[in-house]
């Protein structure tokens, strides 16, 4: 196996740190995501303390693995990517991403899940990765086709947000 390459043009994946914490804290803790990731509840500084402490587990372990982006040069904290329901015996693992507000719209997220699509499969010889998205969520849908994932299923009326349902879409890559 080559050299797996977590460094893209602009920006970089890394593992959690605990300097983390307070970005961690402000992105967990944002009510505007929280219709994404199935929050309900904000997060403490300590369950959040406790999360960054096992985040050294293994992915076979945890069966998930959360990344930090970062701009290239200055390091500053762009958002985060995620590997989740790793199954390493189908080969397959679901992606998250998410970015910071100020920093969308600037080519980190197609960078990122580049660079986590091809760090996954090399790594952890995934067959496929899959996602999901809300079906208003047109900047990720976009994201995901041009990385050449395919829509293969609508979830329908999947999720509640603001008194209305919503569909979640499933998108699948398979390695080629």
């Amino acid at each position: 196996m080559g050299a797996i390459n977590l460094q893209g043009e602009n920006i970089a994946l890394r593992a959690l740190e605990p300097e983390d914490l307070e970005f961690l804290f402000s992105v967990e803790n944002d009510t505007a995501g929280w219709e994404l990731s199935n929050t309900q509840a904000p997060f403490s500084k300590h369950i959040l303390k406790q999360y960054l402490a096992n985040a050294h587990q293994d992915i076979y372990e945890a069966k998930q693995l959360r990344l930090v982006i970062t701009h290239k040069t200055d390091k500053k904290l762009v958002g985060f990517i995620d590997l989740f329901e790793f199954d390493p015996k189908n080969r397959r693992a679901g992606v998250g991403l998410m970015l910071v507000a100020n920093e969308r719209n600037k080519g980190f997220g197609k960078e990122a899940l580049q660079l986590l699509c091809e760090y996954a499969i090399a790594a952890f010889d995934l067959h496929q990765l899959f996602a999901n998205i809300t079906s208003d969520n047109l900047a990720s849908i976009a994201l995901f086709e041009k990385q050449g994932f395919s829509r293969i299923g609508n979830k329908k009326d999947w999720n509640i947000s603001k008194g209305n349902y919503k569909d979640e879409l499933l998108y699948q890559y398979i390695k080629g």
